[in-house]
């Protein structure tokens, strides 16, 4: 073939690649927006921060809790994906999703995520950044829940987010760890930092969840220093360890993000006395005639769909009760004393319903 076919050829291939780019657009994540972030901390890196807002984010004036999410490169779909799953299920509520990745393409998870305990990683000093830089950022820009944080990572970010846990305790309220690579510190090290760990007071409760692969060459260490935090009977801590069956050190992420999610954001189930849920006990009734009667059996409250079909309902706090059938949540009001009716909110719609007996 001629230089001069060579080249027609290739300029028509390029032609038809470019018209086809512009017929098929790529796949966005609904909801979804990409900020910049240089950091003056470390040397002027710049990191690329992918947001997902509630959809109830522009109608609202609420404030919500913030998700970080490390290696967004990779699992910002994933999580957005099970945040909609969860959400859509009642099981979490609304947040904020920042995932955190590098910009222009350069992964440096061993300069970031590694600590500097083992004289090469840089994660001290990516902490300074998300204190003083990113959370900052994120608070200015956003309407967040300062006090409501969780840290999510998988590998080298499950052993950056277990060591910002036992070394950064206060930053975040949450830590979920999926297959973290704790071999990343020597092992007395790190069992030198849980035991240092095992000594603070607390202020406020934090929620820890962790997993490891059943098959990872990693597993006996992962449950070595699991047992560890488990003898340590933390208070202020609620813990939870998981060896996923049939499961590699990739694999470990959906289960852990979701169930992750779910532990951190796990809600009340208070025992409340009788003489308050009796308050509760009766019909009720929306604006177009529909009812729904509530009843207590056994100290515990219920939704009669049917005389033989009921849901249970879980109080959350004393006037707060809720359904993990579907996203079901009743607000109970009451004028001195009396119970009026409640605000039921479910999956993207509101209603009022009226105590009518």
């Amino acid at each position: 073939m001629s230089i001069k076919k060579i080249i027609t050829t290739t300029f028509l291939f390029l032609t038809v690649s470019i018209l086809l780019a512009q017929q098929y657009p790529e796949v966005k994540i609904s909801g979804s927006e990409t900020r910049m972030l240089t950091s003056t901390i470390i040397d002027g890196q710049e990191y690329e921060l992918q947001i997902q807002l509630p959809s109830d984010y522009k109608t609202s004036d609420k404030t919500y809790p913030v998700v970080y999410l490390m290696d967004s490169q990779w699992d910002f779909p994933l999580v957005s994906a099970i945040y909609g799953q969860q959400y859509y299920d009642g099981f979490v509520p609304g947040f904020i999703l920042v995932g955190v990745t590098w910009a222009n393409g350069e992964v440096l998870r061993g300069r970031d995520y590694t600590p500097s305990a083992n004289g090469v990683g840089g994660a001290d000093l990516f902490l300074d950044f998300m204190q003083k830089e990113l959370f900052p950022f994120i608070e200015k820009n956003y309407r967040v829940d300062a006090t409501n944080k969780t840290l999510m990572g998988c590998s080298l970010g499950g052993l950056f987010t277990m060591y910002t846990l036992l070394t950064h305790t206060d930053m975040f309220t949450g830590y979920v760890a999926a297959s973290p690579y704790l071999a990343g510190l020597n092992k007395e090290k790190l069992f030198k930092m849980e035991e240092t760990f095992s000594q603070k007071q607390l202020s406020n409760p934090l929620h820890v969840y962790m997993t490891v692969g059943d098959v990872e060459t990693a597993r006996p260490l992962f449950e070595q220093f699991a047992k560890k935090m488990e003898d340590s009977d933390y208070k202020n801590v609620r813990l939870h360890s998981k060896v996923l069956e049939n499961t590699g050190h990739s694999g470990t992420k959906s289960e852990t993000y979701s169930r992750g999610l779910q532990f951190v954001f796990e809600r009340n189930k208070l025992k409340l006395d009788n003489a308050i849920l009796n308050k509760y006990v009766g019909t009720y009734q929306t604006d177009n005639g529909n009812k729904l009667q509530i009843v207590n059996e056994d100290n515990a409250l219920y939704l009669m769909l049917s005389p033989t079909d009921k849901l249970p309902l879980f109080a959350n706090t004393e006037n707060h009760f809720y359904g993990t059938f579907q996203f079901f949540n009743m607000y109970f009001k009451e004028t001195d004393g009396k119970v009026e009716g409640f605000d039921l909110k479910t999956y993207e719609s509101e209603q009022t319903l009226k105590k009518v007996n």
